[in-house]
């Protein structure tokens, strides 16, 4: 029989690592939505932005500032590498494809996935490097209504909260501001969007450079579970999922999306691992989608797409 409090420890530890899932999707839902691109470089960018940060943080360490101004300083530099990151990809390889169809932007990305890993690497160093940004240590909750209490992850918990006021502020972002609205339009038809004035390089500068900094604060999670390296670009593989269960178009969708994702697969691994065999969390998230896509292809918050011939 399975006891409560293993059931509560299992749930609560699958809901905040798919809440760091959802930091990386939120970064293929903002540049989807706001431009209709999907772009398979974004676990590429994660891995530039913790780089650059890691990078700087140690260098800025060893010449003696104090670890508080390394950080300011070292997100700074991060951020400024993304700016200059969605610079060269709006100005050389986004620009030159507008008005082109969604497989060829989605081919681009694709080149720039290894364009991005390779220059990360090659400026940055290709070793993996520790992040400590926030505690890693666990908390023991309830223990006097289970035995043993239950375990929680510090990370995840900052993960959780990081992840609440990155989907505030991007609801708020599209919502409520002219540039939020102009990106909506760009993504619903270019060539409208450029007869009415709105001037689409501009804004598809904005829409990398913020899907950068979602990608510096995944890094900044990321980078402390896991630390900085090479493989935390398959992130974007394991985004995947949480994008098809959520809808490609929805950044609440990336959050629930994640939140399904990570219960379903820690509920199934700790459960059913046992009695089917192990490794269940490795592909549950996949089928879980192949069943979304076959009952609601757009996704459970995805836009319902209409067209009338």
């Amino acid at each position: 029989m399975i006891a409560l409090g293993q059931f509560l420890e299992v749930l609560i530890g699958g809901l905040l690592s798919g809440v760091l899932y959802s930091l990386v999707a939120l970064g293929f839902v903002l540049i989807f939505k706001a431009s209709g691109v999907f772009n398979f470089a974004q676990g590429a960018m994660v891995l530039l932005a913790g780089l650059a940060l890691v990078r700087s943080l140690d260098f800025l360490v060893a010449k003696g500032f104090p670890i508080w101004a390394a950080i300011i300083i070292g997100i700074g530099f991060a951020a400024v590498i993304m700016a200059i990151t969605a610079w060269l990809i709006e100005r050389f390889v986004i620009g030159p494809l507008v008005n082109q169809d969604g497989l060829t932007l989605f081919m681009s990305t694709i080149g720039v996935t290894f364009i991005l890993e390779g220059a990360a690497q090659m400026f940055f160093g290709s070793d993996a490097y520790p992040l400590r940004l926030f505690p890693t240590d666990n908390w023991f909750l309830f223990e006097n209504l289970f035995p043993g209490g239950i375990l929680v992850n510090k990370l995840d918990v900052w993960g959780g909260f990081i992840a609440g006021i990155l989907v505030a502020g991007l609801a708020i972002f599209f919502q409520r501001t002219k540039t939020g609205r102009a990106l909506r339009a760009v993504a619903d038809d270019h060539m409208a969007a450029q007869s009415v004035g709105i001037p689409i390089s501009w804004i598809w500068f904005v829409v990398w450079f913020v899907a950068g900094l979602v990608a510096l604060v995944a890094a900044t999670v990321w980078g402390t579970k896991l630390g900085v390296q090479f493989s935390i670009t398959f992130l974007a593989l394991k985004a995947l999922p949480v994008l098809i269960i959520g809808g490609f178009t929805s950044i609440p969708g990336a959050i629930v999306g994640g939140l399904i994702v990570g219960a379903g697969e820690k509920l199934a691994e700790g459960f059913l691992g046992p009695h089917i065999g192990g490794g269940i969390e490795y592909w549950f998230a996949y089928v879980l989608a192949l069943a979304v896509l076959l009952v609601r292809p757009q996704g459970l918050f995805g836009e319902r797409i209409i067209e009338r011939i």
